[in-house]
């Protein structure tokens, strides 16, 4: 066993005549209770298979024997795992990465007072980028089965002849599926059935998610606790966006947006954006059908089908402007728990745009012999018109940003502000990369032959010029990321040498061990890359914006790949810009071909899976505010769990309680108390360990986790203390001082390891632990001892 484990669970509680409760949260990559507990014999004591409380069988009906547990506190371990890491369905996330890319860019904003539009705008932009998203997944879809294979491939003879399961589709059979009006509308089938997978995703963890709901103030009362340091949450005013402040409104005391009553119940919105994004997805793809047949009638003799083709557009145009209306209308509002849902007119959306789908099929299907399919669909200027409109959004959200910033600087905060705008440009490089990666695929699969674009033998043209321009940027991007990375690796070096002389003082050892005190320091400073993160990102995005744009600028003006933008490769500009095309080719369409297999990996492997769970641990902690397609909000099942139970453990024994969280874990648990009402907070301790609250949440969402934040949370409550080591690459300290008669809550850094070298106590090496194990070292059981002894005595009641 390892050293201190046993100090670490048998610790003495102070004798105070009822019982203390220990709450366990994990972090992220999940744990079993087993482990948590240490004792292979585990009952569940309340929860279900995504989310429970556990206990060891031995101390499942802990409360009817207090005097077993004067001098040790009752245990629990809370499992939500399963939330992010569950069944094989959830591999399927892994296309949803960039829509949680740009949930996140919503709460990266600053936090600033009095900015009430500004606030309001930064959200709204946010919003319509995460359209953009979806409009940009579901063109691509529509490139795929609409473009390169009903358009270009069954329209070439050489094409669809080596494909025998396309000859019904194909020109020259001559059937009623070879005109090129129907090929589009059977092809439609699989963009549409995108938008309704989609959908489906959004609807049915809408219904386990977001439809879970927070207690209540009468569920409180039914607790006993009626008292609330804030006021009655009903009197707060709306607001139009999370964490938007309301000068106008004159209250003694701002409730923390953390702390409202409806921040972890976003059903409303969810629904609300849910209909919009689904509408928009739908009419794309009737755009994308329609939009073809009416260029088709504008030129021909026939004034009804043109007639038609005019209407049609319109109500398509009318529908779309519908669509952003409903987005760009409001936010989230948590002033209170929302039960409501909005309007028909909102909820009727999506089956209006099916209604104009299904027009628009049986526009396109009317017969129109003369017509046949040449050349590509007009994707060219749709993807333009999408990336140009994200690189705007992404620039007024910068502006912002700013402004917000400028009214509330705080050093800590990443990029100076500008942490939102850089994560939705990823955001948008990333659904780039995705949605160009598989036209690329696609287009090098039907056109064996030749490279589609550059070879005028290929059977079909190939994809818009723009995603090969895109293509081509990658390598380039590749080589400005490595001038950081070698600095990053040579900075790392040095500090790791700069390092070691600290290490041996702070063990004080006269006869210092090189091997070992390389380990110790080379720990210490790769743990510090994690607040290099901001650099790279700034960087990367800042990069992807300059050459996207140069992209866009390319293929407008040559309208050609860049392999023959140049001329035909005579020259090193020319024979420059088709190696990276190639090059970009050939990287974008493995990272599509990673995508999928990360993802049918994680789909049969539990262990792949859990890693992948792992990226949605960090991800999805937010409720989605932005794309309701993105990953669920696994803390919209697990903050209210938690506060669940402390409000009704404390309130059913009158015991004290310390809530224990490592990692992602101490998140959860610091959002739980903030939810809590004043007479349960002052019966609950804080203990965290590894925890990213001011390292990574503190600076990356200030609005939220900020300095002033925490040092809010730290003045409603009176116990809290935080355990790091210099060797975690995750957690760190939250730098709340001591102030009045609250103390510091950081503890002076642990060693880690416990002991430099052997010891009469510790006869074998002691392991560097860094993010893991914290309960292993014996500060951890000193503090927790310490913060049931400041919580005081407890008020026993008669157990229920």
């Amino acid at each position: 066993m390892t050293p201190g484990t046993e100090a670490s669970y048998d610790t003495e509680a102070p004798h105070s005549g009822g019982p203390a409760l220990e709450l366990l949260v994990h972090g992220v990559g999940g744990a079993t209770p087993q482990d948590m507990l240490r004792d292979p014999r585990t009952v569940r004591i309340t929860g279900d298979e995504k989310a429970a409380v556990h206990r060891r069988t031995d101390d499942a009906e802990a409360e009817r024997h207090p005097q077993d547990y004067r001098e040790r506190p009752i245990r629990e371990a809370y499992c939500w795992s399963n939330l992010t890491s569950g069944n094989g369905a959830r591999a399927l996330w892994l296309l949803l990465l960039p829509f949680m890319v740009v949930n996140l860019a919503h709460w990266m904003r600053p936090r600033a007072t009095g900015l009430r539009r500004t606030t309001r705008l930064y959200g709204v932009l946010v919003r319509l980028v995460a359209l953009s998203l979806t409009v940009l997944l579901t063109a691509a879809a529509c490139e795929v089965a609409l473009d390169l294979l009903a358009w270009q491939c069954a329209g070439s003879p050489d094409c669809s002849a080596e494909r025998s399961w396309l000859g019904f589709m194909s020109s020259a059979q001559g059937g009623w599926w070879s005109q090129p009006g129907r090929r589009l509308a059977l092809a439609s089938a699989v963009p549409a059935a995108l938008v309704a997978l989609l959908w489906y995703l959004s609807k049915r963890t809408w219904s386990a998610y977001e439809s879970q709901r927070p207690p209540t103030g009468d569920e409180w009362q039914a607790c006993g606790d009626v008292e609330d340091d804030y006021g009655q949450g009903e009197e707060e005013a709306e607001r139009p966006e999370s964490g938007a402040d309301d000068a106008s409104v004159a209250k003694p005391v701002v409730r923390p947006a953390l702390g409202r009553p409806g921040f972890w119940y976003g059903r409303r919105l969810v629904a609300r954006l849910r209909a919009a994004h689904t509408a928009a997805g739908v009419l794309t793809v009737a755009a994308a059908v329609a939009g073809a047949a009416a260029r088709h009638d504008r030129g021909a003799d026939n004034g009804v089908l043109e007639l038609s083709g005019m209407l049609l557009e319109g109500a398509l145009a009318a529908a779309g402007l519908a669509v952003l209306w409903v987005v760009l209308r409001r936010g989230r509002s948590e002033k209170r728990l929302d039960a409501r849902l909005d309007k028909a007119t909102v909820r009727h959306l999506p089956g209006a745009a099916v209604a104009l789908l299904a027009l628009s099929l049986v526009y396109a299907s009317w017969s129109r012999p003369g017509w046949a399919s040449a050349g590509t669909l007009p994707g060219d200027v749709t993807f333009r018109v999408i990336v140009l409109a994200q690189g705007a959004l992404v620039v007024a959200l910068a502006v912002a940003a700013r402004a917000l910033h400028r009214r509330a600087r705080h050093p800590r905060t990443v990029l100076h502000g500008f942490g939102g705008p850089a994560v939705a440009m990823l955001a948008c490089a990333l659904g780039g990369v995705m949605t160009g990666g598989v036209a690329q695929r696609v287009a090098d699969w039907l056109d064996r032959s030749g490279t589609p674009g550059m070879d005028d033998q290929g059977a079909i043209p190939g994809p818009p010029v723009l995603l090969s321009w895109q293509a081509s940027v990658i390598p380039v991007l590749l080589v400005v990321l490595l001038v950081p990375a070698v600095v990053l690796v040579v900075r790392t070096w040095l500090a790791a040498r700069a390092l070691r002389p600290t290490v041996e003082s702070g063990y004080g050892e006269d006869r210092p061990d090189t091997v070992r005190t390389r380990r110790i320091a080379g720990t210490r400073a790769r743990a510090a890359l994690t607040d290099a993160a901001p650099g790279l990102v700034g960087i990367v995005s800042g990069a992807t914006l300059l050459l996207g744009a140069g992209a866009v600028g390319g293929a407008w003006v040559s309208g050609e790949v860049p392999g023959l933008a140049f001329g035909d490769g005579g020259t090193l500009a020319e024979s420059t810009a088709g190696t990276a095309q190639a090059l970009g080719s050939w990287l974008i369409g493995f990272g599509f071909i990673l995508f999928v297999t990360m993802g049918r990996r994680a789909y049969r492997d539990a262990s792949a899976r859990r890693t992948v769970g792992i990226l949605w641990d960090v991800g999805t902690f937010w409720p989605r505010a932005a794309h309701p397609f993105a990953p669920p909000c696994y803390a919209e099942r697990a903050v209210p769990d938690l506060t669940w139970r402390m409000c009704t453990w404390t309130a059913r024994t009158g015991g004290r309680l310390v809530i224990s969280g490592h990692s992602q874990g101490s998140v959860l648990a610091a959002a739980a108390v903030w939810q809590l009402p004043a007479a349960t907070r002052r019966r609950v301790a804080l203990l965290t360990y590894g925890s990213p609250l001011e390292r990574l949440y503190g600076r990356w969402f200030p609005a939220y986790f900020g300095t002033d934040a925490l040092r809010e949370l730290r003045s409603q409550m009176d116990c809290w203390r935080n355990l790091y080591r210099h060797t975690d690459p995750i957690g760190g300290p939250v730098l709340i001082p001591a102030e009045g008669r609250h103390r510091e809550v950081d503890r002076e850094e642990l060693k880690d390891p416990v002991v430099y070298g052997r010891s009469d106590r510790y006869p074998l090496p002691e392991p560097i632990l860094g993010h893991s194990d914290y309960q292993a070292d014996p500060a951890f059981a000193a503090e927790r001892g310490e913060l049931l002894e400041r919580l005081g005595p407890t008020v026993p009641r008669q157990a229920r």
